[in-house]
């Protein structure tokens, strides 16, 4: 049927001289990766316009790429194949949107070269599925559209948006940098998978979105899949004012965050990796330092805490995981989200992790989900600043997670509360009876109220009345 519709509208606009002089698709007819009826031309030729242009994938065979696929235009595209696939003969990005145009795309696939991991990593930048950069002088708001549309074996990013002056040196969450324009992101993903990506180079995500002027960030995914990925199934990082606004139904975050590859960099962590002392013990300069010579050195984080003295009090090593779904708001905005259905599963940090900081509060629906297996919490919200937390939970398991169930927490002036229906935690924090953590640490107000739980790990609650 899609493939009846989409030869129908071809035919109708052809057939129709002035739809034919207005609104007639290209047609990219040979999986040439260049030369007349190619991708490269239709990029090129729509790159050129300065209306909405359609591209047509009528070729039966994939196309081979030698070089990235690049749209240079203003004017919204979209791009509408059959199931096709674009490959990379190499490892570079496969498809870039060089002027934040808005971008539309309809059953395509995009594969990289593969046979990335620590050892085997990316010798020059990152190859990525998708890439769309916003200028800094955009406005408005840049949207990209996918449906049935599949990313895989790249060595960075599986879709990257990018509205930072510093490109893929951004940074990630809070301690990322850079400026951006005054536009806005929206990314709508229906029946979309981003598999194998992100492991052939460090902290690079299924889905990346980095917001740093004034815009927020909009993420509507459903029946999507982001599994496997080196880093972050999903990470959206507004690090300026601007609100995080989620919805996500029936998707999956799965196996995600083993670029850092314990099996192969435990080895290289100091022993021990963490130690305590009284102030006079450990001068800061015999403490072990900044760990080198590992496969990549930025998997290994360091901390160290000074007494007044200068003299270290404790210093800790560990290697840096990454989560199912990452969401960092750092500026004057709120987080806002609405998860439904779907799985949170076996990622080798937290499984869902949103943290906000400034001004701005979290508020989270979760309904119908199961989180389980992370190795980390499987549910972690903290608001750093004076902001509100509120979630509203109904039949949620968190289960044989290997951090707590499900943790909410509040570390200034104000308000916690959770409601939750339905909600089920076991055999999470290695059994070690805290399915479910409640912190309120300063002025404000922690309230839970718990409507048929099931809590067989037990709770702690800390600054939180329990009716």
């Amino acid at each position: 049927m899609f493939r009846t519709l989409m030869t129908s509208v071809a035919a109708a606009a052809l057939a129709t001289p002035l739809l034919a002089a207005v609104h007639a698709p290209l047609v990219v007819s040979t999986d040439a990766a260049t030369g007349p009826g190619s991708l490269s031309e239709a990029l090129a030729q729509a790159s050129a316009a300065t209306t909405p242009t359609t591209i047509l994938i009528t070729t039966e065979g994939d196309i081979a790429l030698d070089a990235t696929a690049t749209y240079d235009g203003a004017a919204p595209l979209t791009l509408i194949g059959r199931g096709q696939t674009l490959m990379a003969n190499g490892d570079f990005t496969l498809l870039a949107i060089a002027q934040g145009a808005d971008v539309t795309i309809h059953a395509l696939n995009f594969t990289g070269p593969g046979g990335f991991d620590i050892a085997n990593q990316s010798t020059g930048t990152p190859g990525k599925g998708i890439y769309v950069g916003v200028p800094q002088d955009a406005t408005g708001t840049v949207t990209l559209t996918l449906q049935d549309v599949t990313v895989r074996d790249v060595a960075g990013h599986g879709i990257h948006l990018s509205d930072c002056s510093l490109a893929d040196a951004c940074g990630a969450g809070a301690g990322g940098g850079g400026d951006g324009s005054a536009a806005s992101i929206s990314v709508i993903l229906n029946g979309v998978t981003v598999e194998n990506a992100g492991h052939g180079s460090f902290d690079s995500d299924g889905v990346r979105v980095d917001e740093r002027g004034d815009g927020d960030i909009t993420f509507h995914a459903s029946a999507s899949r982001f599994i496997s990925v080196g880093a972050d199934g999903v990470e959206l990082d507004e690090g300026d004012a601007g609100d995080v606004r989620v919805t996500s139904i029936d998707n999956h975050y799965d196996l995600n965050g083993n670029y850092c590859d314990p099996a192969v960099v435990a080895s290289f962590l100091p022993d021990p990796d963490e130690g305590e002392f009284e102030p006079g013990v450990l001068a800061e300069a015999d403490a072990p330092g900044p760990v080198t010579g590992s496969p990549d050195d930025r998997c290994i984080e360091r901390e160290v805490d000074l007494h007044d003295d200068g003299s270290v009090a404790e210093y800790a090593f560990g290697i840096d995981l990454d989560d199912g779904f990452d969401v960092d708001e750092a500026g004057d905005g709120s987080i806002i989200a609405t998860l439904t259905g779907g799985q949170i599963m076996n990622n080798t940090d937290e499984g869902l992790d949103f943290d906000e900081a400034g001004a701005g509060d979290i508020t989270l629906t979760l309904v119908g989900a199961l989180a389980e297996g992370n190795t980390d919490d499987a549910i972690k919200l903290s608001e750093e600043d004076a902001g509100d937390v509120t979630v509203v939970a109904t039949a949620i398991t968190a289960r044989a997670n290997g951090g707590k169930g499900v943790v909410l927490e509040e570390a200034d002036a104000g308000d916690l509360a959770l409601t939750g229906v339905d909600l089920s935690t076991e055999a999470n924090d290695d059994s070690d009876d805290t399915g479910l953590e409640l912190v309120q640490e300063d002025a404000g107000a922690g309230s839970a109220t718990l409507i048929r739980a099931n809590l067989s790990d037990g709770m702690d609650l800390d600054g939180v009345t329990l009716p």
